[in-house]
């Protein structure tokens, strides 16, 4: 029996999947046999389950219930029926998903549910705060400045146009980080040539004008008005593929999951897929902080202007904590889709939209919530209908109404999209305290470029579209 043919045999004991009978021959090519082999052992199958659901949902609370559409809150009911369910709650931005609703908070045990993370994982916010007077984005020729070095130093898009050169430098690129798993050796390419790069879709980076309106906060910062750099973005193909692979591993397992719950199949912590996943998750974690660091470092490099704090919180990731159940305390797994980490005085951002305002915050540690609180504002309509239905002359209307200049961007993430964001807050005060206010004066985001018409990408790197 040659090699090929020993591959074949062994994949078809273990019931590899497609994509995974692809990879072990991409594994042969690179490292050998011995390689391949071990591979396949490391995926192979374990007996099929079934599990059953809950006759009725863990209790859970839900925050700003009359702005959540009943698409999500369906989703968060049969979230909380799983059979390794602890604890759930839902957020004001909430709206329907895959699996669980975005703004769907769940606690799990000994499991981790990827579409409960998300697609995007680890998608993050980062404000940066200069000891500068916002009030240069008035003036015509410091705006200017600004607006070139916002457009000159960061990138977005889907395909060829969201890569660079792959000349970016970063410690979370070093070999040794991608050594773990043949999946990120793999994704170490992309993460070389998508770093400090943004995605499509809500992804953003903006110049604003942050107001301080607690006199004692973490940020040590005096009441009063600053210049700062807010972005928003992710993981890009690294998230992506890592999620899309994990979710079908886990679906794959667990066929007899009825419809209404089959994207939130998990993978037992103690599995040999679940510690890969955690594994993986935590990587695409790092590479998304990375991503803003980048990004934050070469456009105040280029603006002329040194940092005096900085506000960094990721959503769209799972996190080991413990957990108060009916008075007891768990430890648990919780998933915050969509959802901005609130444990007490923990400093988070909330944004509204390219026209609307956002919020820095101190979470209040609320049991009830998890610790958690809402991720922005929320969306009010699907893209389809935004786009459908919102006119290029009401977009910027509403943008000259709120003096915000766009650059880029596409119907779909029009503010009129969006629920208000001052109702939002308003449904969390018990989540969360306003340390500051964030106005969007100049926003960067991604040309609306359909994809039939995006520059392809080289062989072997990943997409990703935004969350």
């Amino acid at each position: 029996m040659n090699e090929h043919q020993r591959l074949n045999a062994a994949m078809q004991v273990a019931n590899l999947d497609k994509t995974e009978r692809n990879h072990t021959w991409e594994v042969m090519r690179h490292s050998g046999i011995d390689a391949a082999e071990a591979y396949i052992t490391s995926r192979a199958k374990p007996a099929i389950m079934t599990p059953k659901l809950r006759e009725q949902p863990v209790r859970y609370q839900t925050w700003g219930a009359d702005q959540i559409e009943q698409g999500a809150m369906t989703q968060m009911i049969h979230a909380a029926r799983l059979p390794i369910t602890l604890a759930g709650a839902l957020m004001p931005d909430a709206h329907q998903g895959y699996g669980l609703p975005i703004g769907g908070v769940l606690a799990t045990e000994d499991a981790v549910i990827p579409y409960a993370v998300g697609v995007d994982i680890a998608c993050r916010m980062m404000l940066t705060v200069y000891a500068v007077d916002p009030a240069m984005l008035d003036q015509p020729t410091e705006a200017t400045h600004l607006r070139t070095t916002l457009i000159e130093n960061t990138q977005f898009g889907a395909g060829g146009a969201g890569i660079h050169a792959g000349n970016i430098d970063h410690p979370v690129l070093d070999v040794g980080n991608w050594a773990a798993l043949p999946l990120i050796r793999e994704l170490r390419k992309t993460a070389i040539l998508q770093i400090g790069t943004s995605g499509t879709g809500n992804h953003f980076v903006e110049w604003c004008k942050f107001s301080v309106t607690e006199p004692d906060n973490a940020l040590k910062l005096a009441q009063g008005a600053y210049l700062a750099l807010l972005s928003h973005s992710g993981s890009r193909g690294v998230g992506y593929k890592i999620a899309s692979y994990y979710s079908e591993l886990a679906m794959s397992q667990m066929p007899g999951l009825p419809d209404t719950v089959k994207h939130l199949a998990w993978l037992a912590l103690d599995s040999e897929a679940g510690q890969e996943y955690w594994h993986a998750m935590e990587l695409a974690g790092a590479f998304a902080s990375a991503n803003h660091q980048v990004i934050h470092a070469r456009v105040a490099a280029a603006a002329g202007l040194t940092p005096i704090a900085s506000v960094e919180n990721h959503h769209n990731f799972a996190w080991r904590e413990q957990i108060r159940v009916d008075g007891v305390v768990r430890a648990a797994i919780v998933h915050r889709k969509g959802a901005t980490p609130a444990g007490k005085g923990v400093l988070g951002i909330i944004p509204g939209s390219m026209g609307d305002a956002g919020y820095v915050v101190s979470g209040k540690g609320s049991v009830a919530a998890l610790e958690s609180a809402s991720h922005g504002a929320g969306r009010l309509m699907s893209r389809t209908k935004a786009k459908a239905g919102i006119t290029l002359a009401d977009q910027r209307a509403y943008l000259a109404r709120h003096n915000v200049t766009l650059v880029g961007g596409g119907l779909d993430e029009s503010p009129q999209a969006y629920k208000r964001i001052e109702a939002v807050i308003a449904a969390q005060t018990d989540l969360v305290k306003i340390i500051g206010r964030v106005q969007p004066r100049i926003v960067r985001m991604a040309d609306d470029v359909p994809p039939y018409h995006r520059k392809p990408l080289p062989s072997g790197i990943e997409d990703a579209e935004s969350d």
